[in-house]
């Protein structure tokens, strides 16, 4: 009975992200059948991967294949030339929300998984948790970040005033999404599939500093820069996650990291 009422709640889920995607391409007159194509692929994949695997059972190949499903096309920016009007402007924020939703519907309802800590909500002593994942990484981070030349401190004063905006678009279409998918998904998903908290955790900070190599470089260049460092933030929200059992504080750290870095810091 729960399998199928998550079932049928994540199919619905994903008939709804197509049938929104499909009214904005028509009303939008950007419809074209390889867009239609890409759109209908990148929903239907990712939950026909996770179908063929029963609720209760532990973490298989089809989990990891589903989340490949979804964050290659995301990474490709396949997802994003899926909403070019007006003029490209919105087109990471939808292509946010529509990956977003199909990881929902794959994971959370479809899956049913468990731990992943989906929730905005605040325990006892979370505060203290991110503060100190915050100061540890940044008392790492920038002293190694400028030894290896990949960051100079330039504050940007003039751009305070546009705080709370930019606190609340990197919270939520950049911190948030990615900490559901590395750690309340990844890297749950890699602890539940080794029995191992600390390797799950290593292993998804790996990952996520991988997943950071392309960029501010063209293929098949990597920056290698970006990823050591991408490496050790991912441990500190990683370890954030574990700590807490959520992503709302491992986030929380994830944007702080994200606005030092906009507003006190830049390239060489």
């Amino acid at each position: 009975m729960e399998r199928a009422l998550g079932g049928g709640a994540g199919y619905l889920l994903c008939v709804a992200v197509l049938a929104i995607y499909f009214l904005y391409a028509l009303g939008t007159g950007s419809f074209t059948w390889w867009r239609a194509g890409v759109a209908a692929a990148f929903v239907l994949v990712p939950v026909t991967l996770a179908a063929r695997r029963e609720r209760r059972f532990a973490p298989g190949w089809q989990d990891y294949a589903a989340a490949l499903a979804i964050f290659l096309p995301f990474k490709a920016l396949l997802i994003r030339s899926l909403w070019p009007y007006p003029e490209g402007k919105l087109g990471y924020v939808l292509a946010v929300l529509m990956a977003l939703n199909v990881a929902v519907a794959v994971f959370l309802l479809v899956r049913g998984f468990g731990g992943v800590g989906y929730s905005i909500s605040w325990g006892r002593n979370w505060g203290g948790i991110v503060a100190l994942s915050f100061l540890l990484f940044a008392a790492i981070a920038i002293p190694l970040g400028r030894a290896i030349g990949f960051i100079r401190f330039a504050p940007n004063y003039a751009q305070m005033r546009n705080l709370a905006v930019v606190a609340v678009g990197i919270f939520f279409f950049t911190a948030w999404p990615e900490e559901f998918l590395f750690r309340g998904i990844l890297q749950n998903l890699i602890s539940k599939s080794l029995k191992s908290e600390w390797s799950g955790l290593i292993a998804a900070s790996f990952l996520f500093g991988a997943a950071h190599l392309p960029n501010g470089v063209h293929f098949p260049q990597v920056n290698w820069r970006y990823g050591i460092l991408a490496t050790i933030a991912g441990f500190f929200y990683g370890w954030t996650w574990k700590k807490t059992g959520s992503i709302f504080p491992s986030a929380l750290v994830h944007a702080a990291v994200d606005l030092t870095w906009h507003f006190f810091f830049t390239a060489p």
